[in-house]
């Protein structure tokens, strides 16, 4: 029983009122929950921007600089997929020979007066002239022209010494003649010696030199030259007599191959010539290289400080003399030809990978940096650029009749204007 004057409650049953109430209070706690999401928004916790897509133009942003951003966006590698070039990032050695009739050389073997006339072809009777108007272009970058004024700008008030062989004395007459044009007759001079020679731009106080060095260690035919290779003794140990004319020079460019190219076995010897040949050894001519090559890179590490002076080494000069490696099996070496290979990554006998996987992996050990002039490869398609039959032999130029001969070639060395200019301009690219 349910005593008097309680009220009594129905189960199931929510007063009008309450539902009421209910319903505000709800309705208050969304809108304060809204307005607390919109101010978390708003401070940017949950702000996210797109990855851009690769190869693909980002939104342009909305601001005064509009112009701006476009015209660094039309710059970009998506418009071209070369860049400038970059020693660090371009594979020189990867690209092709383009042929360009605009091009013309900025000087003649008539207009340098400093060609020896082993490399001056159309001096000598060459009539084709396809040969100077091929321009290296490397696949992954743009290989800059050859800037005259800016080389003697980099030059100015230093020494610049090659130091090697016959074709070292190839690339360092080349390098004059795309310089000397623009200085006036009275302010350069050449001075021309037996081993070292010097050309002197006398307005930017600058020389560009040669030391004749053709194994950079010492020999007993690199002054007095024997002609019979299997008399030539090299010193493998012995370099200071040489380097001494080496020192204090800013930009140091060194190379050594053909020379020791002269048959499978080198004579090499240790201490002094006094005893004629008696105390040599024979080695394989990589095994010899190396004993050499690592005195030459002793030297430099000892003496060379990099904060003063820059070192280069240019890698061997490919010759041409078995024309069965591109493809003509009349045994003509380089003779009549007038193109450069047009394979692909064409590789022939006359450069030999022993020898370069020597200098790498004694360049690689030495403390001194050294930077590779990388010619090989874009040499070894240019079969149409060598001297051939239009040169000296003994002194004298080739007669009509000599010129008939294709054994009578020389498939070693270059003509200039020529290939040794493109050598140049990559040098020039990577100071």
């Amino acid at each position: 029983m349910i005593p008097s004057g309680i009220m009594k409650v129905h189960r199931g049953k929510m007063p009008f009122s309450i539902i009421i109430i209910t319903i505000c209070v709800l309705v208050f706690i969304v809108v304060l929950y809204a307005e607390r999401l919109s101010f978390i928004s708003s401070n940017s916790i949950f702000k996210f921007k797109p990855c851009p897509r690769k190869n693909t133009k980002p939104n342009k942003p909305k601001s005064t600089g509009d112009k701006k951003v476009d015209e660094e966006i039309v710059n970009t590698t998506w418009i071209d997929d070369r860049f400038e070039f970059d020693s660090e990032e371009c594979n020189i050695a990867n690209g092709k020979w383009v042929f360009n009739q605009s091009i013309k050389p900025i000087y003649t073997d008539i207009t340098c007066p400093y060609i020896d006339r082993q490399f001056s072809c159309i001096k000598n009777g060459r009539n084709d002239s396809d040969y100077q108007h091929w321009e290296w272009q490397p696949e992954d970058c743009t290989l800059p022209s050859f800037n005259p004024m800016l080389a003697l700008k980099k030059l100015q008030g230093k020494r610049l010494l090659f130091v090697g062989d016959s074709l070292q004395r190839n690339q360092w007459e080349s390098f004059i003649c795309l310089v000397e044009w623009i200085i006036p007759e009275k302010k350069k001079s050449m001075h021309r010696g037996l081993v070292h020679s010097v050309f002197k731009a006398k307005e930017y106080n600058a020389t560009i030199e040669f030391y004749w060095a053709p194994y950079l260690v010492e020999s007993n035919t690199d002054i007095k030259i024997i002609g019979d290779t299997k008399k030539r003794i090299i010193k493998v140990d012995a370099i200071k007599e040489r380097a001494t004319n080496w020192t204090g020079v800013d930009i140091l460019v060194f190379n050594t191959y053909v020379w020791w190219m002269s048959g499978a076995r080198i004579k090499s010897l240790w201490g002094s010539f006094a005893n004629g040949q008696e105390g040599y050894e024979e080695f394989d001519t990589p095994v010899a290289y190396k004993l050499a090559l690592k005195t030459w890179a002793n030297w430099v590490d000892s003496t060379i400080n990099p904060n003063k002076t820059r070192v280069f080494f240019t890698t061997m000069s490919p010759t041409h003399t078995r024309s069965q490696d591109w493809g003509n099996m009349k045994d003509e070496k380089c003779f009549n030809e007038t193109k450069p290979v047009r394979k692909k990554k064409h590789w022939g006998t006359g450069s030999d990978k022993r020898i370069m996987s020597v200098v790498a992996k004694v360049v690689k050990k030495m403390k001194v940096p050294v930077t590779f002039i990388n010619i090989t490869q874009i040499s070894e398609y240019r079969i149409d650029g060598h001297s051939s039959v239009y040169t000296e032999n003994g002194g004298k130029l080739l007669s009509e009749e000599e010129r008939t001969n294709p054994q009578n070639a020389d498939c070693i060395h270059w003509c200039l204007p020529g290939v040794p200019d493109t050598w140049n301009q990559i040098f020039l690219a990577l100071l």
